[in-house]
């Protein structure tokens, strides 16, 4: 595949941003047999991405077309992923997505994936939830499987730098071809008003014994919808969250929300309520209306392609997403 990439001047190919999108966008480029420079502001560990509670699902994107077939296309990388978890941070998990209504519908991801959810079993569910669904997904430790996919790049000959970019056509002087994975970021650098954040608040606390995740997706939160319940076990530790809070800048951990999230928790699981509270985490998703992944040519002529504006889903999504980027880099995709 070397050579179908005309990078100007034989600069190599500049992917700006590390967190999940980024590091995996660059590794498919850089196994393509490409030069990959990485530039970021923080390091893989400090970026949004390495507060994800990190459950494949698409989740809090659009449009969900697209959505589902990038899900798609990674279930299978992470699944494989799975078999060598100590090195990946990478498990298949069972778990319940469970609601407080009768009969409700399987998720909507699931209908291209046959016998990947199944009814749950009343015995299956908590206390209070009448209906739901099972189903055995990948549920990634973030901070491990970060460290992975750095460690991936650096094996394909791609280097991180840190580096504030201020212009995407300044930078674009120094590169062959660009990829701008900033998430948030691109509000600005693009700029790009369409773009919002949702406020993310999980805590993570020690694991009481619990084995499969769960997800509430009732609904009936009593905070329009911002405020939600999961339970995603992290071997030791157990992430419990958490918000989906529109428009708030905000990483201030809020010891409020922060009870009412452990209560919701534990009201599913009532050994949570007595677990130890190790940190409290707060992160900011990329929102956007439709994400944005599709290729621009610079006024300077160098081509750069947008991926961008994943919401919730930056980790199931992503393999789908560094896939496309690629054929689109390589004109093999239109936008």
């Amino acid at each position: 595949m070397k050579g179908e990439l005309a990078t100007r001047g034989g600069e190599p190919v500049v992917v700006v941003g590390a967190g999940v999108i980024g590091l995996t966008t660059a590794i498919v480029v850089a196994e393509a047999g490409y030069a990959v420079r990485v530039l970021t502001r923080e390091p893989p560990a400090a970026t949004t991405s390495a507060l994800a509670g990190a459950l494949w699902e698409p989740f809090l994107a659009e449009p969900r077309e697209r959505l589902a077939r990038w899900a798609y296309e990674g279930l299978p990388v992470l699944a494989q992923l799975a078999e060598r978890e100590g090195e990946t941070g990478v498990r298949l998990v069972d778990g319940v997505e469970a609601h407080r209504s009768a009969d409700a519908p399987p998720p909507w991801w699931s209908a291209e994936v046959p016998g990947l959810v199944s009814p749950a079993a009343p015995a299956d569910l908590p206390p209070g939830y009448r209906s739901g669904h099972r189903a055995r997904l990948p549920l990634l430790d973030m901070p491990r499987y970060l460290g992975y996919l750095t460690d991936r790049l650096a094996a394909a000959g791609g280097r991180i730098e840190r580096r504030t970019v201020g212009s995407l056509a300044q930078l674009g002087d120094q590169a062959g071809a660009l990829v701008n994975c900033t998430g948030l970021g691109a509000r600005d650098l693009v700029p790009d008003d369409a773009l919002r954040p949702v406020r993310g608040h999980v805590l993570r606390v020690a694991n009481p014994g619990i084995e499969r995740w769960f997800v509430d997706v009732s609904g009936e939160d009593g905070e329009g919808g911002e405020e939600i319940v999961y339970v995603l076990p992290q071997r030791d530790t157990v992430i419990l969250g958490g918000t989906a809070h529109r428009d708030r800048w905000d990483t201030t951990p809020d010891p409020r929300v922060a009870e009412r999230i452990l209560r919701r928790c534990a009201a599913a699981h009532p050994a949570l309520a007595t677990a130890r509270v190790l940190t409290h985490r707060v992160g900011l998703r990329p929102w956007r209306p439709r994400v944005r992944l599709e290729r621009e040519t610079l006024p300077n002529g160098v081509v750069c392609v947008h991926s961008y504006g994943h919401g919730g889903c930056g980790v199931t999504v992503s393999w789908g997403c560094a896939a496309e980027a690629l054929a689109l880099l390589t004109g093999r995709s239109g936008p």
